[in-house]
């Protein structure tokens, strides 16, 4: 995610940074930006508030008192699927390349700063969005705030600062990708599930474009993307939005926007034309695996209720160890050694739905993978009953539940739907919306959806395994 330099020599020069800003967010007589009136999502404990800035930028705050502690989030609408043709990779860079520095904080200061007032923080890229966040005490909400304010708009990046950071990034693909086996496997079956869209592409970037980045492609790409009108602030903790709201326009406000956030459309309609297998052999693979994804619609493009159909149905057949594939595979056949099943719903386009097991010991891949085939199709055969789709539903609302104990993770579920196309209803609906899922609907998405001829399979074995 990240790697960054730092420079122990310039500690005394970011303790003396890090008072003038605290000292600075406490002025009251600075001018603010307009914004519009909070607006509350609901009457329940913890609902969350949202408001918009006068240049665009989306707010949401969502209250949690139990401790004197934020969460601030700053999402971008943009992900690895929006970089230019041939240029794999500048987003992931320009994460790296946003601890660089900007006119009032040195190169590599960001991340100290945080740390020596108590606080976490990160950042992280994905296909669809890119983001940006603190963990900090309450008291020190401004100082963050006005950091991360700073280098949205005055990033400042010299060949000198980012073309080290390009090595660091190679070296990390080399780590990360090159030297796992899993994740090269990952590759292949994207690139054959997305074979035009750029969802095929690593988010990381392949290795011959980022050698080719430069400090111009990722000037450029910070000026089309990093402007407020695509960007979303998320604050997560001991706030309301009453009280943030100043703060907000304050530090977000002034920012101008610097460029008209382009449409993101991309190809959607070109996929696998049928039953596709990739292979991925490697002397460094002790455990093979065998795994299927489906390409289907996302919570943004799905049909009715499809989306929360395959939720419960991912997670029904391979979701625990409760689940239909563990039980039968694991415990009963104990053909496999693991067994399961996801549905990775939020994406801005199309979206996959996967299935996988790993052969017990003295099973073959071919012997597991026949397996997995003969209890989908003894699935779609026998139904489900209201009973099960009840008690998963009831284990998904559950988990739903506990996710507000985390504030991190209430951040990260409104940034991803707001990243993705969806909104702050459709996240408070889902419980809903779930509730709604029939026995009859669930049968209807897996007949839709477990289409063998929209799937990859993936096999990853020992080198010189049959």
């Amino acid at each position: 995610m990240l790697n960054r330099s730092f420079f122990l020599s310039k500690l005394a020069v970011g303790a003396l940074l890090s008072a003038t800003l605290v000292l600075g967010a406490c002025s009251e007589d600075e001018t603010t930006a307009l914004s519009s009136e909070p607006i509350i999502h609901g009457d329940e404990p913890g609902a969350p508030e949202t408001f918009d800035l006068s240049n665009g930028m989306q707010v949401v705050v969502i209250p949690d008192r139990r401790a004197p502690v934020v969460t601030h989030m700053v999402w971008y609408r943009v992900g690895a699927a929006d970089e230019p043709e041939g240029m794999s990779g500048v987003a992931h860079f320009l994460e790296h390349l946003m601890f660089k520095g900007t006119d009032t904080i040195p190169p590599g200061e960001l991340s100290k700063i945080v740390a020596r007032n108590g606080g976490q923080d990160n950042a992280f890229t994905s296909s669809d969005f890119t983001a940006y966040f603190q963990r900090v005490a309450i008291d020190r909400l401004p100082l963050v705030m006005q950091m991360e304010a700073d280098r949205m708009s005055n990033l400042v990046l010299t060949d000198a600062e980012v073309m080290p950071e390009r090595d660091v990034v190679l070296e990390e693909r080399s780590m990360r990708v090159d030297n796992n086996p899993r994740s090269l496997l990952s590759e292949k079956i994207n690139q054959a599930l997305f074979p035009v869209h750029p969802y095929g592409t690593p988010v990381i970037g392949w290795e011959r474009e980022i050698e080719a980045l430069s400090t111009e492609n990722a000037i450029a790409f910070y000026d089309r993307f990093y402007t407020p009108n695509n960007a979303i602030l998320i604050v997560a903790g001991d706030i309301t939005a009453a009280e943030l709201r100043p703060l907000a326009e304050k530090y977000y406000g002034s920012i101008e926007r610097r460029a008209d956030t382009p449409p993101r459309v991309r190809e959607t309609s070109v996929g696998p034309d049928g039953p596709l297998r990739v292979e991925h052999a490697d002397q460094r693979v002790r455990q093979a695996t065998v795994q299927r994804q489906y390409r289907v619609p996302s919570y943004r493009n799905a049909p009715g209720l499809d989306s929360e159909a395959m939720d419960v149905l991912a997670t029904l057949l391979g979701g625990s160890a409760t689940s239909r594939l563990y039980r039968n595979l694991v415990v009963g056949s104990r053909v496999a050694a693991n067994a399961g099943s996801w549905y990775s719903g939020t994406a801005l386009d199309d979206a996959t739905l996967g299935i996988y097991a790993i052969p017990a010991p003295g099973h073959t891949i071919a012997d597991v993978e026949a397996a997995l085939d003969a209890e989908i199709a003894a699935f779609l055969e026998e139904g489900v009953s209201q009973e099960d789709v009840d008690r998963t539903v009831n284990l998904l609302l559950a988990e739903a539940i506990y996710a507000r104990d985390d504030q991190q993770d209430m951040a990260r579920i409104y940034g991803v739907a707001l990243t993705t196309g969806g909104t702050v209803q459709d996240v408070l609906d889902w419980p809903d919306n779930l509730r709604k899922v029939t026995p009859d609907d669930v049968m209807a998405a897996a007949k839709k959806y477990l289409d063998l001829s929209r799937s990859v399979t993936g096999i990853l074995k020992p080198a010189g395994d049959i």
